[in-house]
């Protein structure tokens, strides 16, 4: 079983799925085309209409039969809200999305970052890459409403009986140094140091912004496939940390900062110490909807890449120290093969322990020269630092299990940023 973290995605089965999200919330889904626009209302389910072809909404439950969804549907979101209206998401626990196949097995799940003032969610989406399902874990918020929701998916909720049409995106005319003015005079005020406008994130944020409001939802895939990481990466920009929020609704720069502040969540990453750069843009529908992409990050240099696999390795230690076990030496010749296998898995876009050609990670370790007669390897994507990483490997037993080995010796560490998943984590283990 997987833990999703938000812009995660993974391979799904064949058969019917069953999602599971208990708690104070009620559930709604979105049945969509390819182009994200729902056909008719029909494609929108909710608690007074809890039922479409091949979707149906129980108690705190969705069940999901892909097959029966009505001919063209290439998309299923999974929205979440307070089932007490007007709460906002902030006042209640984090919702946590359970996947479970036919047989009740569960498949994965996720958790989002704790919400603001948002009171709807779009937690996950099932969508159809190539002929085959996946499933990608959301956490963008709307603050208003199912309302607003349905708006930007196509659902008719207009008084005059009109429905939408489905617009091109223009650009609104982004002033970052505004913008930059606005975020450091806040920085300021909590006594963090200035940030400054990167061009390279700022191409990538305006190019995302755009292909959201042509396609009328948030989300960090663009209508290319290519994820709102690779955008960034594409454009020039390596990240050590990356974050964003995406949001759609206010029309200046000073609403849509105040949005990004709203949060303790959003507001510690705008005030984050340690993040230097950001990119900013907007872009506006046909029907006047203003889409916002911003991009908060630290850059990759070979000092940071260095401190970060080292606190890796220290954090592991750490672990075994608390049971009784003896640290690991770092290797040069695993943390060379380790470093490129997070570097391939990001430029590649794939994540496995099997590369595309089939090897085995005592395959690579092999290849690069290692001597050691026993390896082992974990590895992880999403996380933004080591401290988090390090936690969800030891929360995994499998993974907990190879960092608890009394006969692994050595490790090398890798991490690459960029591709689907935004960061890519390996551990390679050998043992003398």
């Amino acid at each position: 079983m997987s833990e999703l973290v938000p812009g995660g995605n993974v391979p799904l089965p064949h058969g019917t799925l069953t999602f599971r999200v208990p708690g104070p919330f009620d559930l709604s889904v979105l049945v969509t085309g390819d182009d994200g626009r729902v056909r008719d209302d029909g494609d929108f389910v909710f608690w007074n209409q809890p039922s479409a072809r091949g979707v149906r909404l129980g108690t705190a439950t969705v069940t999901l039969d892909r097959q029966g969804l009505r001919p063209g549907a290439g998309r299923v979101t999974l929205v979440v809200s307070s089932s007490a209206p007007g709460t906002p998401l902030s006042r209640l626990p984090s919702p946590r999305m359970e996947v479970a196949d036919l047989s009740n097995r569960t498949l994965t799940h996720f958790t989002p970052r704790p919400a603001g003032q948002e009171s709807v969610l779009l937690l996950a989406e099932v969508y159809r890459h190539r002929g085959a399902w996946k499933l990608r874990a959301l956490g963008q918020g709307y603050a208003d409403g199912l309302a607003g929701v349905a708006r930007d998916f196509g659902v008719d909720v207009s008084d005059d009986g009109t429905s939408d049409i489905a617009p091109d995106a223009a650009p609104v005319g982004g002033p970052p140094d505004a913008f930059t003015s606005l975020v450091n005079a806040e920085r300021q005020r909590v006594g963090v140091p200035p940030i400054t406008s990167a061009p390279a994130l700022t191409a990538a944020a305006q190019a995302h912004a755009t292909a959201m409001a042509r396609q009328n939802r948030l989300g960090t895939e663009g209508p290319d496939g290519r994820s709102l990481y690779q955008l960034v990466t594409a454009h020039g920009y390596a990240y050590l940390d990356l974050a964003e929020h995406l949001v759609s609704g206010p029309r200046t720069p000073d609403q849509f900062l105040a949005h990004c502040l709203d949060g303790a969540a959003d507001r510690s990453t705008v005030t984050a110490r340690d993040i230097t750069h950001f990119g900013v843009a907007s872009a506006v529908d046909s029907r006047g909807e203003t889409y916002w992409t911003a991009l908060w990050a630290r850059p990759l240099t070979p000092d940071g890449l260095a401190r970060a696999v080292a606190e890796v390795l220290s954090r592991t230690n750490a672990e075994r120290a608390v049971a009784g076990l003896s640290p690991l030496a770092p290797d040069p010749v695993l943390a060379g093969v380790a470093q490129a296998y997070s570097a391939d898995m990001a430029a590649r876009g794939f994540y496995s322990h099997t590369s595309p050609e089939g090897l085995q990670p005592w395959d690579r370790a092999a290849a690069a020269g290692s001597d050691h007669r026993g390896i082992g390897e974990n590895i992880a994507f999403g996380q933004r630092s080591a401290a988090t990483v390090v936690q969800g490997w030891m929360n995994s037993p499998g993974h907990r299990a190879n960092i608890l080995k009394p006969d692994f010796t050595h490790l090398g560490v890798g991490f690459a940023s960029g591709g689907p998943g935004g960061t890519y984590w390996t551990q390679l283990f050998g043992m003398r």
